[in-house]
């Protein structure tokens, strides 16, 4: 199996070091050089990694082609390439719907929008894909914790929360942050901050089959220093703005 990447940002970079790191049995990845930089440094540390002279060398050479450009770009080169119906293409494009695929495509491949994240290097974390697809499932399987969404509107609340990805990691350089104005080294406030939000999301996946809100309740006693936290934070609106920036995105992705 050949794959081809259409896009080279942070998030192929991530699948395809997870994909490089993996038991997926691939010939071949093929990307496109729209940034030379990533694309450069993917195929000096992956011996089956090649860079294409166009975009239309990845359709013409792969079995699968991932779209991974934003969607101003998706909606203006996608059209012009010439796809073959044997093909599964697989969109990581956040704002770009299936019937918009398959107008820009125009054959009947196998279409399926997916929403990986940067952990997918380290093989972790969820993989959203819609419609359901075996082949895909199994593919993403071995990257991560693949997620079947049957209906495309549900998929854009799986969207949206992919979007409070930037706001978790400005929380923890917030956090680091202060600990570095209080005198503590930088190296150590990271790791102190990162080790720990990693071993509490860890508790959290373990305790999944719970209500979160348990683990909320369990993590505090009366009048310590949890309590204090989370009460303050309530008062202060930070997580009725969590939920309002959801809102927020979410609408964005349904005028779509």
């Amino acid at each position: 199996m050949k794959l081809g990447f259409i896009g080279t940002g942070k998030i192929t970079s991530s699948v395809v070091t997870g994909i490089c790191r993996s038991k997926i049995s691939f010939k071949k990845i093929l990307l496109s050089s729209r940034n030379k930089n990533i694309a450069r440094k993917l195929k000096r540390q992956f011996r089956k990694v090649s860079i294409a002279k166009n975009n239309q060398e990845i359709v013409n050479s792969c079995n699968w082609v991932f779209l991974a450009v934003t969607p101003p770009v998706g909606q203006k080169i996608i059209k012009n390439l010439k796809f073959r119906s044997s093909q599964t293409v697989v969109s990581f494009i956040s704002t770009m719907t299936l019937p918009q695929l398959k107008k820009a495509i125009k054959v009947k491949a196998k279409i399926v929008r997916a929403i990986p994240l940067p952990p997918i290097s380290l093989k972790k974390g969820p993989v959203p894909i819609c419609p359901p697809n075996k082949q895909v499932k199994n593919f993403f399987d071995k990257l991560g914790t693949t997620v079947e969404i049957k209906n495309e509107k549900l998929s854009n609340n799986f969207w949206a929360t992919s979007g409070m990805m930037a706001p978790f990691y400005e929380l923890l350089s917030t956090m680091s942050n202060w600990l570095v104005k209080r005198g503590v080294q930088r190296n150590d406030a990271q790791k102190y901050i990162t080790s720990l939000f990693v071993a509490l999301s860890e508790d959290a996946v373990v305790n999944s089959n719970k209500d979160l809100k348990h683990l909320v309740k369990e993590s505090q006693t009366p009048r310590g220093l949890n309590q204090q936290g989370v009460k303050e934070l309530r008062k202060a609106g930070f997580y009725r703005a969590t939920e309002k920036t959801l809102n927020s995105i979410l609408k964005r992705l349904n005028k779509v």
